[in-house]
């Protein structure tokens, strides 16, 4: 397989970078990876415990020395032998006091040996090319590392522990079993495929559809799980909106005031749910205006209605509702709006019969309880439209990975649909090797070198 250009240009090159987050710190790690990185252990480290040559995957305290011997740190030094290491390679690590100016000179004494500064992702590229992992596996570990909650840190895990690769090669076993059926025909032409066989590859092939799509329809799920159930705070100014961000928030990070049009600009916090990460989004309320800024605050706010995964319409309960609150109604989907009746303190009125049809909670945004009311509805309808309790299947969270299966399922609808009218097996056979070459994307053994290159380029240099 070819690397891509910018990731790496030698796999042969021994390569360095720091492995911790820039800043200071109790421990700050240099990480090398390659043929050299034996040697250049070997040539600026000394073990406290004696001169004797370095036991693979074994702790060892000394002192980092720079060109002079004189030393950079008091240190602790590992060296892990191939092929059991990260990269599969010869992979050594040195744990120094975190500061910026240790961390550059170790890092320094070893690029002037011989090493060069890894690219971002570059020791996990190496893990991918020399097989350890795949690339669905590799993707996992910026997963993992950029996880905001326990939920979408699970996801990364179990793709990580290669849950979508296992269902993936799985797949491409049958789909190769269904090729090899399909070539016997071309390779002998004057046997017809018996109906019986044909009705047996059918039902194969809409077993693997039924798989395949199960997996596929998890997208939407392990990507609230990994980006955050968007929640747009929605309604005419002065419902309280901004103050039931700041309740849901626990904080005052929104504008509250009396006057109509405090907020004119969509304001964004995050928010973890047991769990579950939130993007709440405050807008401007809905009305007609002569204000410029607030204009402008207005088309945001409606733009954003038909992206959101939940709308909270939000009215005041106290009050009769108006033109602007039937506008606001006008511009939601019903199956994404919760409603909000706000101000519930002060006492609610009933509601027209166009609310009423909507799921509703009665708040006040003063009002713990009452909040605890509107997070638990919130929850409800997440695990409601996800259905997320109790999946047994890997849940996807890449659009890469979604358009992969699709792909599949797509060539292999038609295969189904060729099958169906018996048409020539080169036909056939041309379309279970795309279902092949789309799987093979996910796992990496068909992805050309420019998706290579976007997903490495991703990672943090060191990992």
């Amino acid at each position: 397989m070819k690397a891509a250009v910018s990731v790496i240009t030698d796999s042969n090159d021994t390569i360095v970078a720091i492995a911790t987050a820039p800043g200071e710190g109790g421990i700050g790690i240099v990480r090398l990876s390659g043929a050299l990185a034996e040697s250049l252990l070997a040539s600026c480290f000394v073990s406290l415990a004696g001169a004797c040559p370095l036991q693979s995957h074994r702790l060892y305290y000394g002192h980092f020395r720079d060109s002079t011997d004189r030393v950079i740190d008091e240190v602790m030094a590992v060296l892990m032998r191939a092929p059991k290491s990260y990269t599969r390679e010869d992979v050594a690590e040195v744990h120094c006091h975190g500061g910026s100016v240790v961390l550059r000179r170790i890092l320094d004494r070893f690029i002037d040996g011989g090493a060069r500064l890894a690219r971002p992702g570059e020791f996990t590229f190496r893990a991918f090319l020399n097989g350890r992992i795949d690339l669905s596996r590799a993707e996992a570990v910026m997963d993992v590392i950029r996880s905001r909650s326990e939920s979408a840190c699970r996801v990364a895990v179990s793709q990580l522990e290669g849950g979508l690769s296992r269902r993936t090669y799985a797949f491409k076993e049958t789909v190769a079993d269904l090729l090899a059926e399909v070539e016997a025909g071309i390779d002998f032409p004057e046997e017809d495929l018996p109906c019986s066989d044909r009705l047996r590859l059918l039902s194969i092939t809409d077993s693997l559809l039924k798989e395949i799509s199960t997996i596929t329809e998890s997208f939407e799920t392990g990507r609230i799980l990994r980006e955050g159930l968007s929640i747009l705070i929605f309604g005419k100014p002065n419902v309280g909106k901004s103050s039931l961000m700041n309740a849901l928030l626990g904080e005052a990070r929104a504008i509250v005031s009396n006057i109509a049009g405090t907020t004119r600009d969509t304001v964004e916090e995050s928010l973890v749910l047991r769990g579950l990460p939130l993007r709440l989004i405050d807008t401007a309320g809905v009305r007609d205006t002569t204000d410029s800024v607030e204009v402008l605050g207005v088309k945001r706010a409606q733009a954003k209605v038909a992206g959101a995964d939940l709308i909270l319409l939000v009215v005041d309960g106290s009050q009769e509702l108006d033109g602007y609150d039937f506008k606001a109604l006008a511009s939601c989907d019903p199956e994404k709006a919760l409603l909000v009746v706000n101000k519930s303190d002060l006492g609610v009125l009933p509601l027209s019969s166009e609310f009423s049809n909507l799921s509703s909670v009665e708040v006040s945004a003063l009002d713990p309880a009452g909040v605890s009311k509107l997070l638990d509805a919130i929850y409800d309808y997440f695990t409601r439209s996800s259905g997320s309790e109790g999946r047994d299947t890997p849940l996807i969270s890449d659009r890469r990975h979604r358009h992969a299966l699709v792909g599949a399922m797509e060539a292999l609808g038609r295969f189904r649909l060729g099958l169906q009218r018996d048409d020539p097996p080169e036909c056939s056979a041309l379309e279970l090797r795309e279902a092949l070459q789309s799987l093979g994307e996910i796992t990496g053994e068909t992805a050309p070198d420019e998706i290579l290159d976007k997903i490495f380029s991703r990672f943090c240099i060191g990992k």
